[in-house]
């Protein structure tokens, strides 16, 4: 069955963007480009801007991540409305299982890495099993046979996936008991009304599973736009898995002008002083099918 999503208009509802990193180290030239077109699309449309801490794995986060994070945007002039952690939402996570759970979406799996499938797909028979174990177990979400979701991105146009084929069943809560992503970020786009994800197009994939959930627990779709990557000189993405180079907050001009011309933005004029009259030009300049596709 074909599911596809007309993403929701503002209408009544307030445009609201985030920008949603994790503090598993500082920002480098990649998470400037998210971080500054997610910034932009929400001054263009005069509407509010949260940064979000995905703080919900802390195995991973990097002590003094979230400081330098915040550090970072606002030596950028990229000041954001509101500051919310995900490590404050358990409680709207644990509700989130529970309706699942209601409707049956939802089976304990006992696999490890070793035993999974292609994708990191149960393909033993956890789901079928009804006996209690005393082994951890992950909490994963059922896909219905058939299932494919679409959407339209403002930014690459009508995108599908056969979700089913792809991801027969995916992690919701950990086997050490934290919650994964595709949960979190559902959930706290939904509560916090997000009206417009603009993202990484390396999150594509996650959009599909984002876009289940969100069908699965009533909660509205926002529109979603995929921006192009920023490769390294070995031609590698930059991530901080690979150790990209952290900002250096003494050139915020300098670092917004190479992050505008990766988005397609024409040049800021040379009356630009500084960083507010820099944001000012590009918001001004700012539009969807400059982005390189």
């Amino acid at each position: 069955m074909l599911q596809r999503i007309h993403p929701n208009k503002p209408g009544g509802r307030q445009y609201t963007g985030r920008f949603a990193p994790s503090p598993t180290g500082p920002l480098h030239a990649g998470s400037l480009v998210a971080a500054l077109a997610s910034y932009l699309d929400a001054r263009a449309h005069h509407g509010k801007w949260l940064v979000r801490l995905d703080d919900i794995d802390p195995p991973r986060q990097q002590a003094g991540a979230i400081e330098s994070i915040i550090h970072c945007l606002m030596k950028h002039g990229l000041e954001p409305d509101e500051v919310d952690y995900q490590s404050r939402h358990t409680t709207l996570y644990e509700h989130a299982l529970a309706r699942l759970d209601q409707r049956g979406l939802l089976f304990r799996c006992t696999c490890t890495r070793a035993t999974l499938g292609p994708n990191g797909v149960c393909i033993r028979d956890c789901q079928q099993s009804t006996q209690q174990n005393s082994l951890a177990t992950s909490l994963r979400v059922k896909v219905s046979p058939g299932t494919k979701i679409a959407f339209d991105d403002l930014i690459h146009g009508y995108q599908s996936c056969a979700l089913f084929a792809q991801q027969t069943n995916f992690i919701v809560k950990r086997r050490d008991g934290l919650y994964a992503y595709q949960l979190a970020s559902a959930c706290d786009d939904g509560d916090s009304k997000i009206t417009h994800v603009i993202r990484g197009v390396d999150l594509l994939d996650s959009t599909f599973k984002h876009i289940h959930l969100q069908q699965a627990l009533g909660l509205k779709t926002p529109q979603y736009g995929h921006l192009p990557l920023v490769y390294g000189t070995d031609g590698s993405k930059l991530s901080k898995q690979t150790g990209a180079k952290a900002l250096d907050n003494r050139y915020p001009e300098a670092n917004l002008a190479r992050a505008a011309a990766v988005l397609g933005l024409p040049p800021s004029p040379k009356s630009i002083r500084n960083v507010s009259q820099q944001l000012t030009w590009l918001t001004s300049q700012w539009r969807y099918d400059r982005v390189t596709r």
